[in-house]
């Protein structure tokens, strides 16, 4: 699971920004921040940093 959805609201960014500037289509980043889909390693370095965050930041751990 990760958390891009959470970090793109509290940052005030729209998903189709984050999907010009990483390059996809709004499809696939909405399927990222629904949790339908989950981006390759090297997607998920991208988005950390055009978000300007750790990558470990926008994965949310599975275990209670």
């Amino acid at each position: 699971m990760n958390r891009i959805k959470e970090v793109l609201e509290e940052k005030g960014i729209k998903q189709v920004w984050l999907a010009e500037k990483l390059g996809k289509s709004y499809n696939i980043v909405n399927g990222y921040a629904q949790n339908r889909s989950q981006p390759s390693l090297e997607d998920l370095t991208k988005i950390a940093d055009i978000l300007d965050e750790d990558v470990r930041d926008l994965i949310k751990s599975n275990k209670s």
